[in-house]
């Protein structure tokens, strides 16, 4: 277990697991998020860890930070397709500074995101990210998205990992979190891949017709 987790408070968080012992997954967990009151915190899309040479970056990455290659531009407009297909309620949207981050947003056409320096990288790609963020981020995390609403956060994967521990681990580029604010703090209750999305989309689809 996380060093970042306090073994009573946090240790439904920590788990990975709501307080049922019972992730929520597939329809049900679409169904879940239509209903609003979660935050979904999710990893940017595929990023190379190189930055771009001057004639392949992008013409709105003027600084040449990282950029998504192919497979993740693809991977993020699916998902945004599928999101609109799914009908969720997306309310608020916060994004990390970097410019993996606010492309995977731009891409996916989730609603304008707040850029919080809290969530960046410090100009240090891949590398761990400070207690204070983890800490932020678990607040952010933990605020009450506005109702019929859920929270979507896009940021790194260290960040991530920092602030939610063993819930975190593995987590594969443009997959998420899904957590439910609670009195102390809030509960991881399921985890999507970025290629889930429009696979559940589809689905639903499919059972409507």
């Amino acid at each position: 277990m996380s060093s970042l987790c306090v073994p009573v408070a946090l240790a439904a968080l920590c788990s990975g697991l709501p307080a049922s012992g019972r992730p929520l997954a597939g329809p049900a967990l679409i169904d879940g998020l239509r209903h609003g009151g979660y935050v979904v915190v999710m990893r940017h899309a595929h990023a190379p860890e190189a930055p771009p040479s001057p004639g392949d970056a992008d013409p709105a990455n003027r600084r040449r930070e990282r950029q998504l290659d192919p497979a993740g531009q693809s991977a993020a407009l699916d998902m945004g397709s599928a999101l609109r297909k799914l009908h969720l309620p997306i309310g608020a949207v916060w994004s990390s500074p970097t410019y993996r981050a606010r492309q995977t947003a731009r891409l996916a056409g989730l609603p304008s995101p707040k850029i919080a320096a809290e969530l960046g990288d410090s100009g240090h790609s891949m590398q761990a990210a400070t207690s204070a963020q983890a800490r932020w981020l678990r607040g952010l995390a933990n605020r009450p998205p506005r109702a019929g609403t859920d929270t979507v956060v896009v940021t790194q994967y260290p960040n991530i990992k920092a602030a939610f521990g063993n819930a975190a681990a593995d987590m594969k580029d443009g997959e998420a979190l899904v957590l439910r604010p609670a009195k102390i703090a809030p509960r991881v209750v399921g985890r999507i891949t970025m290629n889930e999305w429009p696979q559940l989309a589809a689905k639903r689809r499919s059972a409507t017709r």
